[in-house]
C-alpha cells in the first residue's frame, strides 16, 4: 500500500471522528449547561532514515549517494478538548433553577462518587434535600443541603440558600485551575482525567455569581456546527476519492507489470 493510500485512510478516520464530535454537539443543543467538544489539528512530519545521514564529503562524487531529504506532512487530530466558555442564561422563573455566571462548577454526589456539573436544574427531593434532575445530591459546604418547607426560598450570588430569610446552607461552588484536566463522565457530569482527583479551588466572588431563576444554555452554535459538519463531510468524501484513485493506479500498475 503506497503513501497516498495511508495518508487518505488516516485523513478519513480523523474526519470521521471530527464528524462524530459535531454530531454529538448538535444532539445536545437543548442540554442544560452542556459544553461543546472541539478538536485541533497539527502537522506530523515523517522523517526517513536517510535524512539523518549527512555526508560531509560532498565533493568526492559528482552524484548524490543517497536520495535527497524528504519530509511528508500529514495533518492529524492532535487533541480533543472541552470548550468551557460561558453559555447564555435563559430565564425560567423556577425557584430551584440556578445558573453559574463565570467560571466554576456545582459539586454533586452520585452513587459512584462526587462530580462537578454546570447544570443547575435542581429540585427539592422527597427527603427534603437539594437534588439534580437525575436524583443526585447537590452538595453544600457541609454536605447535603436540607431545604425545610417554607414560603420564600432565595439563593444569593455567593451560593447561600435562605428559607424565609434564614440561611440553611451554602452551595459548594468550586473552580478548577486547569479545566483541560477534566473529562466528561456522562449525565452532564465531569471528573478528573482517567478518574484522577480533581484539583479544585475556591471560586473568586468577583468573577463568579450564582443566578437564581435561570439556566445556562449550551455553548453550541448551531450554524457553526452545521457548517463544520458539511465541511467535514466534503473532506471525508475527498479522502475517499483519493483512496479510490490510489487503488485504481495500483491495480493499473500491477496489470501493466504483469503483462511485460
Amino acid at each position: 500500500m503506497d503513501m497516498s493510500m495511508y495518508s487518505a485512510l488516516f485523513g478519513a478516520l480523523s474526519n470521521e471522528n471530527r464528524l462524530n464530535i459535531s454530531a454529538n454537539n448538535l444532539a445536545n443543543i437543548n442540554t442544560t449547561g452542556y459544553k461543546r467538544d472541539q478538536v485541533s489539528f497539527h502537522d506530523t512530519f515523517v522523517r526517513y532514515a536517510h535524512d539523518y545521514h549527512p555526508d560531509p564529503r560532498g565533493t568526492i562524487r559528482e552524484e548524490e549517494l543517497l536520495p535527497e531529504a524528504e519530509l511528508i506532512a500529514k495533518p492529524r487530530l492532535s487533541m480533543q478538548q472541552i470548550d468551557f466558555s460561558q453559555g447564555a442564561l435563559q430565564a425560567t422563573g423556577n425557584t430551584f433553577d440556578l445558573a453559574i455566571q463565570g467560571p466554576g462548577f456545582f459539586r454533586v454526589r452520585s452513587p459512584d462518587g462526587d462530580y462537578l456539573t454546570r447544570s443547575g436544574a435542581f429540585m427539592r427531593g422527597p427527603d427534603g434535600t437539594l437534588m439534580t434532575d437525575q436524583g443526585y445530591q447537590v452538595l453544600g459546604e457541609g454536605g447535603a443541603i436540607d431545604i425545610p418547607a417554607g414560603k420564600v426560598i432565595t439563593v444569593a450570588g455567593d451560593g447561600q440558600i435562605s428559607v424565609d430569610g434564614a440561611p440553611v446552607g451554602t452551595l459548594d461552588l468550586v473552580a478548577v485551575a486547569e479545566p483541560e484536566t477534566l473529562e466528561k463522565y456522562g449525565s452532564n457530569l465531569y471528573r478528573g482525567n482517567d478518574g484522577a482527583a480533581i484539583q479544585s479551588q475556591a471560586i473568586d466572588p468577583a468573577l463568579t455569581q450564582v443566578v437564581q431563576g435561570y439556566l445556562e444554555k449550551p455553548n453550541v452554535e448551531v450554524v457553526s456546527e452545521m457548517v463544520s459538519m458539511i465541511e467535514t463531510q466534503r473532506t471525508f468524501e475527498a479522502y475517499q476519492k483519493v483512496m479510490t484513485t490510489s487503488q485504481e493506479l495500483d491495480t493499473r500498475a500491477t496489470r501493466v507489470g504483469s503483462d511485460k
